[in-house]
């Protein structure tokens, strides 16, 4: 078991995606997605200089299952996580994005894709660079409560390790490690959705209807 971490430099509940009742992470890191494994854990902790919640755990998800783009967009369970740019916002950050049609990759029009629903090249080259995604029912999302992480994991005493990266790209963190962070998450008792992405409250649609 590893555990896989990175700075959640925006938050919109994208990238990960933590509503219908599964975290999923199908866009964007395709570094982690094309190789964490069943049972590893990926961490996503607060941006210091955008949201000033360095040291934060925005979320945290253990790998339960790993599909590929087309599997997921005719998954039946998943079919709530297309985009519905009229809908509310957690309709309109679906990350079900991908499919292929023929040789073709298709993108949804969505968060990833340009002004008018045109396909985005560039998001397209780097999210299907592994056309792989992980989905989770074991996880905890705090988006705008984040909490702070103990220092004990920043840096861990028994590696030197820590828990948070201090730019971009990720870490691939001990299994000793992974193994005391599950226990500190288990002991808290908490699981599922606990808070709102931190962009919804910026979101004007938070205005005027539900942004559930």
């Amino acid at each position: 078991m590893k555990l896989w971490s990175y700075i959640v430099a925006r938050d919109y509940g994208f990238a990960p995606n933590p509503f219908g009742g599964w975290c999923t992470l199908a866009t964007c890191k395709p570094k982690i997605r094309s190789s964490a494994k069943v049972g590893d854990w990926v961490v996503g902790t607060g941006a210091k200089t955008k949201y000033n919640l360095g040291g934060r755990l925005i979320y945290a998800m253990q790998v339960h299952e790993i599909l590929d783009f087309d599997t997921y967009w005719s998954d039946p369970r998943f079919l709530c996580k297309r985009p519905v740019l009229n809908g509310s916002l957690k309709q309109v950050y679906g990350d079900n994005i991908y499919h292929t049609r023929g040789k073709r990759w298709v993108q949804e029009d969505s968060h990833h894709s340009e002004e008018g629903g045109r396909p985005n090249r560039r998001n397209i080259a780097r999210d299907t660079s592994a056309n792989r995604l992980l989905i989770s029912r074991r996880f905890i999302y705090f988006g705008s409560k984040s909490p702070l992480i103990p220092m004990r994991f920043r840096p861990y005493r028994a590696t030197g390790e820590s828990i948070c990266c201090h730019g971009q790209g990720h870490r691939v963190l001990s299994e000793a490690l992974a193994i005391d962070f599950k226990g500190w998450l288990e002991k808290r008792g908490e699981w599922g959705l606990l808070g709102m992405p931190l962009e919804f409250a910026k979101h004007k649609r938070v205005t005027t209807g539900d942004p559930r």
